[in-house]
């Protein structure tokens, strides 16, 4: 097993990436992540394995993503563990830049905006988020772009519904040179669709959370009208429902529950925030 590469500086990761394209290498795979990883990161990070010669893993808690009373300072940070894990999945670099690096003075003058379509869901309960998810990201297309000739690709998790949404949104309209591919959402054996945020989850709100699961389930099969799917997340304890919404996966208009519609729901489960969804 192959400890992967630790670059901290942009400088670092174009030139260990330039004498890797320059040795032969024709396709990159890039995942972009604020560390603290699961099973799910890894899933993600052993796909991009299986799919391209090359595989560079970021690990950045980007502050442009969090709002003034979020949990920026408490969020966990564990980059030894992190390298660790991406070993065994067989990653090649770890990109892991400071602030300072990522954002040379502080916030940068120039940045992406989500626009409409980041506004809403997320977008309301969290203003800015998808701003600086899309300014970073964009930024980590420009640092790890390979060149001509070599096949690049990013790859998200489809539990952000929305934030992958954007991402292919934002490609299609700069005109970056890179696929995006969805991965699967990851879950428990018990349904819990896996996060950073679940290890501030008690056992309690664990088994509580899973409320979440078991409801999108019983949507998406046509058990349960959006109401009565709404009722019975507000009726389980310590979970507060913030949405649940059917939308067009294209646009994420809302409409009312039919095949081929995505379901999404967001809920504070104790002192947590988690999101879900579910093709119906």
């Amino acid at each position: 097993m192959t400890q992967p590469v630790v670059c901290t500086s942009v400088a670092e990761m174009r030139e260990v990436l330039e004498t890797r394209v320059a040795q032969g290498v024709t396709s990159v795979g890039l995942f972009p992540t604020m560390g603290a990883l699961h099973d799910g990161h890894l899933r993600i990070a052993q796909t991009a394995r299986e799919e391209n010669q090359l595989v560079v893993v970021s690990v950045f808690v980007n502050p442009l993503q969090f709002g003034p009373n979020e949990d920026f300072d408490s969020y966990p940070r564990q980059l030894e563990q992190d390298v660790a894990g991406l070993s065994a999945s067989g990653v090649d670099i770890v990109f892991a830049p400071s602030t300072e690096e990522m954002y040379p003075g502080g916030v940068p003058v120039v940045s992406v905006t989500s626009g409409q379509a980041g506004s809403v869901l997320e977008g309301a309960t969290r203003p800015g988020h998808f701003d600086g998810a899309l300014t970073v990201v964009n930024k980590l297309f420009t640092i790890i772009q390979p060149g001509p000739g070599v096949e690049f690709r990013a790859y998200f998790g489809e539990k952000d519904a929305q934030q992958l949404l954007l991402m292919q949104r934002m490609v299609r309209d700069f005109n970056h040179r890179v696929q995006i591919r969805p991965v699967p959402i990851v879950r428990s054996e018990q349904g819990l669709a896996l996060s950073s945020r679940n290890q501030y989850l008690t056992t309690d709100d664990a088994a509580h959370a899973l409320v979440l699961n078991h409801t999108l389930r019983s949507l998406a099969a046509g058990e349960l009208t959006l109401d009565q799917a709404r009722g019975r997340i507000d009726a389980e304890p310590s979970v507060k429902l913030d949405y649940l919404v059917t939308v067009d996966p294209d646009t994420l208009a809302e409409i009312q529950p039919r095949a081929g519609a995505l379901a999404l729901a967001a809920a504070w489960v104790g002192p947590t925030r988690l999101i879900d969804n579910m093709k119906i």
